[in-house]
C-alpha cells in the first residue's frame, strides 16, 4: 500500500506539471480538464482491485513495432532480439483490445516503444481514441511529418518523447550523423505548435554529469520541453560495459535527481529505475509496470525479455496474476541496490530459469 501511495503521489505531481505547462494552451487545458478526473477514476479502480487481491500497476510499456529506421549503438531492443525487421507483430485490433482492458483495470499510462513506434501509424491512431489513458510515445523523432504533427496536436493524450543523448553531437555519436540536427527541427516544430513534448535521455557513466547539468535542463525548458525521462543504460549488447552506471555513480545520480526535482517545479523529472529503495524494489513484473512485446508476450521489463503469458491470447489480468510475475517480483525485491542500470539484469540467469 505504501508503494501505491508513492506512485499515486508521483502521478499527481506529474499531472500538476503538465497542467502548468498547458495553462496558456486551449487544447491542452481541455485535455487536462478531462484527463485529471480520469486519473482519479483509474486510481479508484486500482484501489478496488487491490482490495480484491489484484495489484494493478498505473503504467504499461508496449513495444508496438519491431522494426526501426535507425541502428543506435548499444540498443537494448536489437541486443535482445526484439527489434527484428522481419517479424510481424499482433494486429491493431488486438492492441486496441489489450489497451482497453488495461484502461478498464486502472492503468493510466502506456509508454509506446519499439523498434520505432511511429512506423506503426494504425496503432498510434487507435491509441489516440482511448481518451482515458495517456500514451508517451518514445521515438527517435525522424518520422514526424505533417500528418503526425496534426495527429499529436488534435490528441493531447499522445505525448511525443524524443530520444536524445545530450547535445546534438552526443546524439549523433550514438544514433548516426545528422540525427541531432533533425531532432532539433522536430522539437522546434512541436514547440511552435505548443504540443507538450518530453525527451528521453539514456544515462551512462560517460554522459551522466553533462545531461543532468542545470544549463542543459534549462536549455531543454527554454526549447519547450515539459518532461525529461532519464533511463539508466543497461549493457544488453556486449562490450559496452564502459557505459554502465557504477554503484558510486548510482548514489550520485539519485542525489542529483532529488536536486533537479526540487529545483525544477516547472518541469517533470522522471528517472528509471530511480530510487528503488524508496519503492522497496524494482517496479517490473507488474509492481509498477510490465512490458508487452510486439508479439503480445507479457515480459517483466524490456530489459528482461522473458515471458510465459501472451496478453493477446489471455489478457492483461492473466499476466498480472501469473506465477511467473510473482516469482520475478520476489527476485527483484531482495532489498539490495541495483547496479548496471537494472535489478533484473543482475539476476538474468535466475529469471531466465523460470
Amino acid at each position: 500500500m505504501e508503494l501505491n501511495k508513492y506512485m499515486d503521489a508521483g502521478i499527481e505531481a506529474l499531472a500538476s506539471n503538465v497542467t502548468k505547462y498547458y495553462m496558456k494552451n486551449s487544447k491542452g487545458r481541455m485535455f487536462m480538464a478531462r484527463f485529471v478526473p480520469a486519473l482519479k477514476r483509474a486510481a479508484d479502480r486500482r484501489k478496488a482491485r487491490e482490495a480484491e487481491g489484484l495489484h494493478v500497476p498505473p503504467f504499461l510499456i508496449a513495444s508496438i513495432e519491431s522494426k526501426c529506421n535507425l541502428h543506435c549503438a548499444g540498443c537494448y531492443a536489437r541486443g535482445d532480439g526484439m527489434c527484428d525487421d522481419q517479424s510481424a507483430g499482433i494486429s491493431t485490433a488486438q492492441w486496441s483490445q489489450i489497451l482497453q482492458e488495461a484502461a478498464g483495470l486502472g492503468v493510466s499510462f502506456t509508454l509506446l516503444a519499439g523498434g520505432e513506434p511511429l512506423l506503426n501509424r494504425p496503432v498510434i491512431e487507435a491509441c489516440a481514441d482511448i481518451k482515458n489513458m495517456a500514451f508517451p510515445v518514445f521515438t527517435n523523432g525522424l518520422l514526424f511529418d505533417e500528418e503526425y504533427y496534426r495527429l499529436f496536436d488534435m490528441n493531447r493524450n499522445l505525448i511525443p518523447v524524443i530520444s536524445i543523448e545530450g547535445s546534438a553531437e552526443m546524439t549523433d555519436a550514438r544514433r548516426g550523423p545528422g540525427v541531432g540536427k533533425r531532432i532539433e527541427q522536430v522539437i522546434g516544430e512541436l514547440a511552435k505548435r505548443r504540443i507538450l513534448y518530453a525527451v528521453s535521455v539514456t544515462v551512462t557513466h560517460e554522459n551522466m554529469k553533462a545531461v543532468t547539468d542545470s544549463d542543459f535542463i534549462r536549455g531543454l525548458y527554454e526549447d519547450g520541453c515539459g518532461l525529461v525521462f532519464y533511463i539508466e543504460y543497461v549493457p544488453v549488447q556486449k562490450d559496452t560495459e564502459n557505459l554502465v552506471i557504477t554503484a558510486e555513480d548510482s548514489v550520485w545520480l539519485q542525489g542529483r535527481m532529488a536536486e533537479l526535482k526540487a529545483a525544477r517545479g516547472d518541469m517533470g523529472i522522471l528517472s528509471f529505475p530511480g530510487d528503488e529503495q524508496e519503492m522497496e524494489g524494482c517496479l517490473a513484473a507488474g509492481r509498477g509496470f510490465f512490458h508487452i512485446n510486439p508479439q503480445g508476450d507479457a515480459e517483466p521489463c524490456p530489459f528482461s525479455p522473458y515471458s510465459k503469458v501472451n496478453v493477446a491470447e489471455s489478457g492483461v489480468e492473466a499476466a498480472l496474476r501469473s506465477d511467473f510475475f510473482e516469482k520475478v517480483r520476489n527476485i527483484s525485491c531482495d532489498g539490495q541496490p541495483h547496479y548496471g542500470g537494472c535489478k533484473l539484469y543482475m539476476h538474468e540467469d535466475e529469471v531466465m530459469s523460470l
